[in-house]
């Protein structure tokens, strides 16, 4: 019955459960930009699966196996992660009947407590067990990766109760397997919890019975046979019973590699000869004398494999990933007795660990065997030397140890059991000892990677910037067939067709085009002046009607009068709070304000006001016979406090900053601090400036005023804003419109606006507000030099995107490129001073190349005698400031949302609460974590609490900057909050017990938008349709939704108020405590990069600022600053994907652009599906599929046809990958197919050979810079850096013949050749190459025909975009595809704008417009738009 009931439960999980929740899952960043606040937690047992699946190891390569955990955990590690790693301890339970695992799985446990900091917890029995609850109670991770497979099928069971359980837990999902990686991210599969989730884990997996079996399976993890228990029980008797003979042996301790060797060779011997003298086990039954071994055969087993350790112990890693590879296997004979070797380790690992006397060295715990080379010892003492190992009699019968198709060779060795302790001192012996034998070992090797000679180039740019390098490489003479054969293409223009002489469009001209300011049309000109009444009602919701600034300080005002409410503040209650803060705040008016028009009388009515409330010290401070002007009884009217006290508790918003009273001349509206005058004065020197400021501090006040000279000054030149974002963009417009008014000639406008979607105004604007991959399109392009020219400053808001998941390289490109004066904008920066630094050098390169221009020119007017007809133009400053301002302006205080007894409480959260005394004692306390002046006062009372004999040095009446201080300033409270926050820091290293900070975490679609907006509320997303956000945006800023993500904006709010909904404490406190993240570089190209680089430097009009710019990019990435040996790499991979265009015909040997260039620069985002689509139209594929089905009149395309381009397309440029689950759960789908079709057989076999030349370009480039490893590290473990590097064994012959080097594995991982991997595997597999060279498969433009996970199973591209074609239905890729509706739209429309930009670019290439494929792509851009955008207006027709 219970086995019936269980059968039921996981039918019911996996058809329920993981078939609904599959497609849920969605490749994402794993790693925030907040990294430190993303705690997670790693399942142990996923981690040591997946990394054994690693389809490059073999079976027995414990080192190499490390490896791979390790560089999966470094690769965390790099990119500052937390983690903590969990191992169950029922799971152990699961391997016991696989003895290699189990014993494997053991060692990977103790390796990470014993040789690395990554924290481990191995005290939990199951994920059910009350003590894991209230782990992730306390703890709270923000993911789980776990993996959806085990190595049985009752393992995956329970991993599918683990996943549900994280889920039912509200923790995200994250499958071990399909994760990827480059230099700044981890890409992975992530699932959310969901309502769902909850429901069926409570109403199913808690409902009885299911509920006993679930623990049954947990805790027992389904009945270890009683077999395995007996022999275990023997193993450990025995294990027990020699560890204590070898602890007397050696009883200083000894390293971990001999002692489980010698022991589990004595033990495992001693076991056999006891099955054999009659001792019966079920482990491994007897099915005849002739298949087991005898116990000398077990013996001489015993010998090689202390051989083999010796090996491991003399022999350094490069020595050993020399080995040659062998082609045979051990017989099935043999397996009953590895299994023991392995299920003794395990027992004696086990041990090992309960004994606390005896010293073990663990440091080579990941190397206690090699199997290759145990089985290549073998191999050679029984085919190879005759002699054997103890002089072999060769003429008689022999049986052999291996499996060697065709040829099987036997041997008997003859030799009687002895300790194995013996042996493995004796071999050592062996191995010192010249052994001679003559080799008959005959190697069959894999296909190399040829050595290219690389094709000559004459060009002087290639020459400028890596002639350096070119020397140390093979090249082709001209004569050779390969270059002889090169295709002699049409001349590249970007400016006109090839054949008919016709302009071409460009990635600008192909954007979405909005009616310009010199429109002639009148329909076009009055929907231009609509869209320009639009951005000044949009802009004057930014900043309300008339107001020509956002940013307002606060400024001096007349002096105050009686008004009606000060003579009704005696009628009010006078114990309300409030009206005392009323009173302190016009106190402070007068006193902070107006203090030189004070007069006596003044000062007695201040100091009766002061009296009344308590503060008798500072009323006698301000008029010292204030007693006598009070004689009633006054205590009801005091607050029952100090001064101080008070105004810290009650008046922190209120407190006046140390402002600046002097008026800047350049602002008209307010008076600028300190450091917004910097700021001036970098924009009036025509300075760059990198600036880093808090949120709504008012650091954009520059960017306005920068607008404002550039309008003044001229009416030629532009300012480009760069915003990371269309939302922001519309922001910025309408802040321009609202704010500025200029008359321009017929034609001009101020403000231009260029993104994917649509531009207007581009070139006849002086303001032109954009997105980075926009402007990285202007500064390309050849025939727009003359506009860049134009480009007086360049403003970059939110800089720190650099750092991003998408497009990071563009910023980088951008502020390489731009030769004039620029802002950079953040308040998330941790590193500001080594951005400024590389900015800098970038700028110092721009400056010798004008030095060198400026000579030039004046050389050649010197010499036409005209050098006093120099125009005299403003020059830009070559000075990179950066300017730090720390503090916000407004205060910021926690609240956590919480429901309790179906009341819903909003509780302060104190930012000490978030403090851990670990974390202080590491990290310290945190700059940005600051305390409002309440909470100061509220830390120090906590403080009086814990340690009541404290001196009060820091009660807030006595502290110096308090003390008889009627008005207290912000700058006093700060002061008092860090001198408190030292005081905590000494109480930690003094005494951790008195740390309080526990003591103070609480203190007292349209139609459903505008149902909300009516009640005040709106929401606004990335998702949301262009004009739903802008009504939320506009209805904010006129004051009816009162809701807003930037809280305290200087100007506009006194305090800020941040709320964690629905957010565990955990995290909260990981969020208040993380640090801000580092700006860090990736890398900075790709072929198409290096082709539209080529065609600015061949095709533009001033070829010397072009080869300027482009030398800029080359040589000035953030990844190579400071890097020689990275500029190098970079410098080879250059000129390797040049000769990859040269040899795909898109440049010839004089670098000039030809053929196809210009399409493959127009699909550059879906590098390398641009270079395979070209190579379909190259071949003809694309007119062999479109055949028209009538030849007579309009040409019409068959059904099959458009399936068959949307499938091809579909798998070029609709790439979203599956998790290589998907196949082992079958599920029904309402319309979609899901899983995508492959290409045809043509079409794949036209990839396949396209993959074959990237393989020859990037494997020989790969080749190259390897040579630019760090050997030393490439021998040392990622994570723990155990050292494997040594001294090679030159003086024996038996080494020299096992390990002769024949094979190439230059550009291999050390240790990846313990697993017999070459060179000729680069591309087939990933985590092989030298770790320290920093580059990824991504680098290499591969086009993946089968993507393939690091565990051999196979990602299938999702078919959203076939699907859509077939149904048109949204709501059905969100059901089936696993795509939520605002990315399924997102992901269809740019698919349509794909194959709309397809269609012009053939249409414009090719001469004969009724051309087959022209008029195919046509008709598959309408039918496909239809679908899209007909969709859409028939659902707001319903709505």
């Amino acid at each position: 019955l219970l086995l019936t009931l269980y059968l039921l439960f996981l039918t019911d999980l996996q058809m329920n459960a993981f078939t609904k929740f599959l497609f849920l899952f969605r490749n994402v960043s794993l790693l925030k930009d907040f990294i430190e606040s993303e705690f997670f937690l790693i399942d142990g047992d996923s981690l040591f699966i997946t990394c054994m699946w690693n389809k490059t190891l073999k079976k027995g390569q414990n080192l190499h196996f490390f490896y791979i955990v390790e560089q999966f955990l470094h690769n965390f590690n790099q990119k500052d992660a937390r983690y903590v790693i969990v191992f169950f301890k029922d799971i152990e339970n699961i391997f016991f009947n696989h003895p290699k695992l189990l014993s494997l799985r053991t060692a990977l446990i103790q390796h990470l407590e014993h040789n690395t900091q990554v924290p481990i917890h191995t005290e939990f029995s199951s994920c059910l067990s009350p003590e894991w609850e209230i782990f992730l109670k306390e703890s709270y991770p923000y993911f789980l990766i776990v993996s959806d497979e085990g190595i049985t099928s009752r393992q995956t069971d329970y991993l599918n109760i683990f996943i549900l359980h994280a889920l039912q837990k509200k923790i995200n999902v994250v499958l071990a397997s399909g994760q990827e990686t480059n230099m700044l991210r981890i890409f992975g599969y992530q699932v959310q919890p969901l309502y769902s989730h909850w429901k069926f884990f409570e109403q199913v997996c808690f409902s009885f019975p299911f509920y006993m079996i679930l623990i049954s399976l947990c805790e027992n993890c389904l009945f270890m046979p009683l077999a395995l228990l007996s022999i275990g029980k023997l193993f450990y008797f025995f294990v027990h019973q020699t560890m204590s003979l070898l602890r007397n042996m050696w009883p200083e301790g000894a390293d971990i590699k001999s002692i489980v060797c010698s022991l589990s060779c004595s033990v495992v011997l001693k076991t056999y000869k006891n099955m054999i003298d009659g001792v019966e086990t079920s482990e491994e039954p007897r099915e005849g004398k002739e298949e087991t071994l005898t116990l000398e055969e077990a013996a001489d087993l015993c010998r090689m494999l202390c051989l083999s350790v010796a090996f491991l112990q003399l022999l350094p890693l490069s020595q050993r990933a020399k080995s040659r590879i062998i082609h045979c296997n051990w017989k099935k004979k043999l397996s009953p007795f590895i299994r023991m070797l392995k299920r003794c380790e395990f027992f004696i690992l086990k041990e090992i660990k309960t004994i606390s006397q005896w010293k073990v060295d663990f440091t080579f715990l990941p190397d206690l065997t090699d199997n290759l080379l145990w089985k290549n010892i073998a191999y050679y003492y029984e085919v190879e030397n005759c002699t054997g190992i103890y002089h072999f009699d060769c003429n008689e019968g022999r049986k052999t140890y291996f499996t060697s198709s065709p040829l099987e060779l036997s041997l008997d060795f003859r030799i009687t059991c002895r300790s194995s302790i013996f042996f493995l001192l004796f071999y050592i012996i062996v191995v010192i000892a010249n052994i001679n034998f003559v080799s008959q070992f005959f190697q069959v090797h894999k296909p190399e990677i040829p050595k290219l000679g690389l094709i000559p180039l004459t060009s002087q740019f290639v020459e400028d910037y890596v002639g350096d390098t070119l020397g140390d490489l093979p090249f082709l003479s001209n004569v050779d067939p390969s270059i002889i054969s090169l295709s002699k293409r049409k001349e590249f223009d970007e400016r006109k067709h090839w054949h008919s002489n016709r302009p071409l469009d460009d990635d600008y001209r192909n954007t979405n085009f909005n009616n310009n300011a010199n429109s002639k049309d009148s329909k076009k000109q009055r929907e231009v002046q609509k869209l320009y009444h639009f951005y000044h009602v949009f802009g004057e919701s930014l900043n309300g009607r008339h107001r020509s600034m956002r940013i307002v300080n606060q400024v001096t005002a007349p002096l105050p009068t009686k008004t009606s409410q000060q003579k009704k503040i005696k009628s009010k209650n006078p114990k309300d709070i409030n009206i005392a803060v009323q009173l302190m705040k016009r106190v402070h008016m007068i006193l902070g304000k107006y203090p030189q028009f004070m007069k006596e009388r003044h000062r007695k009515k201040l100091a009766k006001c002061l009296k009344y409330l308590g503060f008798d010290n500072l009323a006698e401070s301000l008029y010292s016979e204030v007693k006598n002007l009070v004689t009633e009884d006054i205590s009801k009217y005091s607050v029952h406090m100090g001064a101080a006290r008070f105004q810290l508790s009650y008046m922190g918003h209120y407190l006046f900053r140390e402002e600046r009273s002097d008026p800047d001349p350049r602002v008209h509206h307010f008076i600028p601090d300190t450091w917004q005058r910097e700021l001036l004065d970098v924009v009036d020197n025509n300075e760059s400036a990198v600036i880093v400021a808090p949120t709504s501090s008012g650091k954009t006040y520059v960017s306005y005023y920068c607008m404002e000279k550039i309008l003044k000054t001229s009416d030629e030149g532009v300012v480009v804003y760069v915003s990371p974002t269309k939302a922001l963009i519309n922001q910025v417009v309408g802040t321009v419109y609202s704010v500025f008014n200029k008359r321009r000639s017929k034609g001009g406008a101020i403000c231009g606006v260029f993104t994917r979607d649509y531009r207007h105004d581009v070139m006849n604007s002086q303001i032109l507000v954009t997105v980075p991959q926009c402007l990285e399109i202007l500064l390309l392009s050849p025939h727009h030099q003359k506009w860049v020219k134009r480009i007086k400053y360049v403003i970059f808001d939110e800089v720190h995107c650099l750092g991003g998941e998408i497009g990071a390289e563009v910023w980088e490109h951008l502020l390489v490129m731009i030769r004039c004066p620029f802002l950079a904008l953040s308040a998330t920066i941790s590193n500001p001073e080594y951005l400024t630094e590389w900015l800098a050098s970038v700028k110092r390169y721009w400056q010798s190349f004008e030095s060198m221009i400026d000579k030039s020119t004046s050389s050649k007017i010197t010499l036409k005698g005209s050098k006093q007809n120099l125009s005299k133009t403003e020059k830009p400053s070559y000075r990179v400031r950066l300017v730090l301002y720390k503090e916000r302006y407004n205060d910021l205080e926690k609240y956590v949302c919480s429901l309790k007894d179906d009341d819903f409480l909003i509780s302060h959260y104190h930012p000490c609460a978030a403090l851990t005394v670990n974390h202080i004692e590491k990290y310290g306390i945190p700059s940005d974590l600051g305390f409002s002046p309440r909470e100061s006062i509220q830390l120090y009372d906590a403080m009086v609490q814990v340690w009541p004999e404290w001196p009060r040095d820091f009660e807030p009446e006595e502290f110096s900057c308090f003390k008889e201080k009627v008005v207290i300033m912000k700058t006093d409270s700060k002061k008092y909050e860090e001198e408190l926050k030292k005081e905590i820091i000494n109480w930690i290293h003094l005494d951790r017990d008195k740390v309080i900070l526990h003591r103070i975490k609480y203190g007292r679609n349209a139609s459903a938008l505008k149902a909300l907006a009516a009640q005040g509320i709106g929401y606004h997303h990335s998702s949301m349709q262009y004009k739903e956000r802008q009504v939320v945006e506009m209805l904010f800023r006129l004051g009816y939704i009162k809701m807003s993500g930037r809280a305290g904006r200087r100007g506009e709010d006194l305090i800020g108020n941040v709320f964690f909904y629905d957010i565990p404490l955990p995290k909260v406190q990981r969020l208040l405590k993380s640090n801000v993240p580092q700006l860090r570089g990736q890398f900075p190209l790709s072929i198409s990069l290096v082709l539209r680089l080529m065609i600015l430097v061949m095709k533009a009009d001033d070829k010397e600022d072009a080869k300027a710019k482009v030398l800029s990019v080359l040589q000035h990435s953030m990844m190579s600053f400071n890097q020689p040996k990275m500029k190098h790499m970079l410098k080879v991979y250059f000129i390797f994907s040049l000769q990859f265009l040269v040899r795909e015909g898109y440049l010839d040997q004089e670098c000039i652009p030809r053929g196809f260039s210009g399409l493959a620069i127009h699909l550059h985002y879906h590098e390398p599906s641009n270079f395979v689509f070209i190579s379909f139209l190259e071949k003809g594929l694309f007119h062999k599929l479109c055949q028209p089905m009538k030849l007579k009149g309009p040409k019409v395309f068959s059904e099959n046809v458009m399936e068959t381009l949307v499938l091809v397309l579909a798998n070029l440029f609709g790439r979203r990958y599956l998790p290589s689950c998907v196949k082992r759960y079958k599920r029904t789908f309402s319309q979609s197919k899901v899983i995508l079709n492959d290409l045809p057989k043509e079409f794949a076999a036209a990839a396949e050979e396209y993959n074959h030349k990237i393989e020859n370009d990037f494997g020989s480039f790969l080749l190259i810079i390897s040579e630019l490893a760090d050997m030393k590290k490439e021998y040392q473990l990622p994570l723990s850096e155990i050292d494997f590097s040594g001294e090679e064994c030159r003086d024996s012959e038996l080494v020299s013949h096992l390990m002769p080097g024949m094979e190439n594995r230059t550009a291999v991982s050390p240790f990846a050749c313990l697993s017999e991997i070459t060179d000729q595997d680069l591309f087939n597999i990933d985590m092989i190459v030298l770790r320290t060279i920093d580059v990824h498969d991504k680098n290499a433009p591969y086009f993946w025909l089968k993507k393939f996970d690091r565990d051999g199973s196979r990602h299938h591209l999702n078919a959203y975009a076939f699907d859509f074609y077939k149904h048109g239905s949204m709501a059905a890729l969100a059901l089936d595809n696993g795509l939520n509706k605002g990315d399924a739209f997102a992901a269809i429309k740019d698919f349509g704008l794909l194959i709309q930009a397809i269609r012009i670019s053939l249409a414009e290439l090719c001469d004969d417009e009724q051309d087959d494929v022209v008029l195919a792509f046509g008709q598959l851009s309408d039918a496909y738009c239809k679908k899209i955008w007909g969709k859409e207006k028939e659902q707001s027709h319903r709505s």
